[in-house]
């Protein structure tokens, strides 16, 4: 915003000389400005306290900000007890399924008497099941392959080689693709990678075949995700997101698809609906959940699914107004959208489709009879309410059909 300063002398003679009306029309000029630039440092404000948790904006545009010092509050420590809390469904352990081997553990000597003959009957046996790690985590094997001459045909036959052992490569296949998910799942850089190889295996593994095994593995993998890419377009439901990612210092788009037992990534240059439309093609036929991005406004599909917490982010800022009729609105939709989590996370703890069915049917007919209340008043009384009011919040109403599928 450009503010342009009224016109002053310099100097005190100078103003002296002017007539009263001048002077009168400086001081207004002057008061004009100031007035602007209240209004200035009051936008300024609401933008620097804007953050994920009181607007819109991702969590990612947030700013590292010094926590200001709270009053103390009562400490957790004073709330709860130690132990388990009422109300809380606990656990028992159950192991780990399965033991490789078992090793006898026999007395050395008598802690009482320094005695180490025993009597021959055994008095009792105490078992520990440990997971531990092996003496030699990683192996050097050498693989000796014979060679034979078949007796029936003279054919020269050599042995065969373990599944996971390929021919000319150092690494076994599933050494690889340990290295692999370090390095991609893992997050470890190709020297870490070195120097978990020399810590667990005592081996020395160039960067050179480092490299190799990612571009080997890469290459092994490519056609499945090849047919991930065509199977994910046919599915009656995926999530789709995007998220800033830095290569080479240069900004690029990571895309992920998920759903119930899957997770595609895509690599795109940009945040545009080109790359949604190479994902899902030109439309999609089932229900796309997703974040409020503009890119997924008005792409055609079956139906669409708002993130709730996005959405209940919105109301918060709403309810935050100072109206009356807008704080209300706020309140009345968090509490719906909080209703919707907790109904969802007791149908996956307990798993009761017939009693989350019946809820979301009530629940559709309130999230509709609360639209059609308060559309109107949001509409006619403020923009920003307006606003949230178009087809995010009417994809609440998609949400209770769909079970199956997490709320983001």
């Amino acid at each position: 915003m450009e503010i342009k300063p009224p016109a002053i002398p310099n100097s005190f003679e100078a103003l002296e000389l002017l007539p009263q009306s001048v002077l009168v029309e400086l001081v207004l000029q002057q008061q004009q400005v100031i007035e602007q630039l209240i209004g200035e440092v009051e936008r300024l404000k609401s933008l620097l306290n804007k953050d994920s948790q009181t607007s819109s904006k991702p969590p990612s545009s947030d700013l590292i900000r010094r926590s200001e010092k709270k009053p103390s509050k009562e400490s957790d420590s004073q709330k709860r007890k130690p132990g388990g809390q009422p109300g809380h469904k606990g656990k028992t352990r159950k192991g780990f399924g399965r033991v490789d081997r078992y090793v006898v553990v026999e007395p050395q000597s008598c802690p009482i008497c320094q005695g180490n003959q025993w009597e021959s009957r055994d008095c009792s046996t105490r078992s520990y099941v440990v997971a531990q790690l092996v003496e030699h985590p990683i192996e050097i094997v050498e693989y000796q392959q014979r060679r034979r001459i078949c007796n029936h045909c003279g054919t020269l036959v050599g042995g065969e080689l373990p599944e996971n052992v390929i021919a000319g490569q150092d690494l076994s296949a599933n050494l690889q693709a340990m290295l692999v998910w370090l390095g991609h799942y893992g997050h470890l850089s190709y020297q870490k990678q070195q120097e978990w190889l020399q810590e667990f295996g005592n081996i020395e593994v160039s960067l050179g075949t480092l490299e190799a095994t990612t571009r080997r593995v890469a290459s092994a993998v490519t056609p499945h995700v090849s047919e991930l890419k065509e199977w994910v377009k046919n599915q009656t439901h995926v999530h789709v997101d995007e998220s800033p990612w830095l290569v080479n210092g240069v900004k690029e788009w990571m895309w992920v698809l998920s759903g119930y037992g899957y997770s595609l990534f895509h690599a795109g240059d940009t945040r545009s609906r080109a790359e949604l439309e190479y994902l899902l093609g030109q439309s999609f036929a089932g229900v796309l959940s997703s974040d409020d991005f503009s890119v997924y406004n008005g792409y055609k599909v079956a139906a669409q699914q708002k993130c709730l917490a996005h959405l209940r982010r919105h109301f918060q800022q709403v309810a935050r107004l100072k109206q009356p009729h807008q704080q209300g609105l706020g309140q009345a939709f968090i509490e719906l959208i909080d209703e919707a989590f907790a109904q969802h996370r007791q149908w996956r703890e307990t798993g009761e489709a017939s009693v989350y069915a019946s809820w979301a049917e009530s629940f559709k007919g309130r999230v509709t009879e609360a639209i059609e209340s308060w559309s109107s008043r949001a509409a006619n009384r403020c923009g920003v309410v307006a606003q949230v009011f178009e087809a995010q919040v009417r994809a609440m109403v998609v949400f209770p059909r769909l079970p199956t599928s997490p709320t983001r």
